[in-house]
């Protein structure tokens, strides 16, 4: 099975935060978003000192993170970002070794403050302006993509919400790539990845376009939790309840009204999804303390489309999901089709 996923790409520095430092080795690691939401609270009007201690630096992005993930599970995988122009950054080089690379661009750089219990990503984002469809024609070549997006049997466009002229990418593709293929109807999943600091305006384009694709591929459009209740606003639909109930309510209520084959949300101990078979929760892996949390969500999206590759129904989608997500949070490291095996077999259900 084969793959063209894209467009960003990011440098991410895994970062923890100082709560005490015991010597000049060891230190109390600042364990909650919210212990550091009150250090810096106590802050405002006096100022203060944030000690940040590198744990590693690694390949970043929606994009670098997913195809990477199903690259580890043997697919052909060609990607196409920004990972350094003309040279690629060191730190895709491994990637490069799995996939087939183009990059257009710089990267991006990303501060990932790690914590027990989420993440806040402090994101330079000047060089995504250059990923734009002008760029892609004349430094990777329309001939190239329309035979990368043509063939593969999975097409993944992710973090739409930084890559500012996505929308216009989608617009270009719709019109001058899509009618041109042929062959049997594939999979497209998409991610708008965080998209709160973007207009309702720009959303609701947004969503328009991921129907349009519809007409072409069996879209898959996958949401975490926030991004459920804030797509759900978007939409006019009653949000109010939090609870598992509730958000399986406004899933199947969101699917209803984009019209489109999947869509998948995806919070911290468990997935839901409505698809065309039927609608479905599966609970997750969870773990309290886990090794790494940045790009949970984007290994999640790569097992869910394996399972899509795979035809397997729904909830087993939801179930190869939940177990590549809790397979990297536990050891930073993309799974193995033996790794996902064995974790499936190792997991207490």
């Amino acid at each position: 099975m084969s793959a063209f996923v894209g467009l960003d790409g990011f440098v991410d520095e895994i970062l923890h935060v100082v709560d005490k430092r015991e010597n000049a080795e060891r230190y109390l690691r600042l364990a909650t978003i919210g212990g550091f939401a009150a250090r810096l609270g106590g802050a405002a009007g006096r100022s203060t000192n944030v000690e940040l201690v590198s744990q590693f630096t690694k390949l970043g992005g929606n994009g670098p993170i997913m195809a990477n993930a199903l690259a580890s599970f043997g697919l052909k995988v060609t990607y196409l970002g920004i990972l350094g122009y003309p040279n690629l950054h060191p730190v895709f080089a491994e990637f490069a070794k799995r996939a087939e690379v183009h990059s257009i661009a710089e990267p991006g750089y990303t501060d990932a403050l790690e914590f027990e219990d989420g993440k806040i990503m402090l994101g330079k984002h000047q060089s995504l302006k250059q990923m734009n469809w002008e760029n892609i024609k004349g430094r990777f070549g329309f001939q190239k993509f329309c035979a990368a997006f043509g063939g593969a049997d999975l097409v993944g466009f992710v973090n739409w919400t930084m890559l500012t002229a996505m929308s216009d990418i989608w617009r270009s593709v719709l019109n001058e790539v899509c009618p041109l293929m042929k062959g049997p109807r594939r999979k497209l999943f998409v991610d708008l990845a965080d998209p709160e600091k973007r207009t309702a305006e720009d959303i609701a384009g947004a969503l328009e376009l991921v129907i349009a694709f519809q007409k072409y591929f069996d879209v898959t459009l996958g949401l975490n939790e926030k991004e459920a209740y804030e797509i759900g606003a978007n939409l006019g639909l009653n949000t109010a309840d939090t609870s598992q109930e509730g958000l399986l309510a406004l899933c199947t209520a969101i699917h209803s009204k984009l019209h489109i084959d999947t869509l998948v949300i995806h919070p911290t101990s468990y997935a839901l999804a409505t698809g065309p078979d039927s609608t479905a929760l599966v609970e997750g892996p969870f773990t309290p303390k886990p090794k790494i949390t940045t790009g949970a969500g984007d290994h999640f999206n790569s097992g869910f489309c394996l399972g899509k590759l795979l035809g397997l129904p729904t909830d087993l989608c939801l179930l190869t999901g939940v177990t590549t997500s809790g397979f990297y949070v536990r050891t930073a490291q993309s799974p193995a089709i033996r790794d996902l095996v064995q974790m499936l077999h190792d997991w207490p259900r």
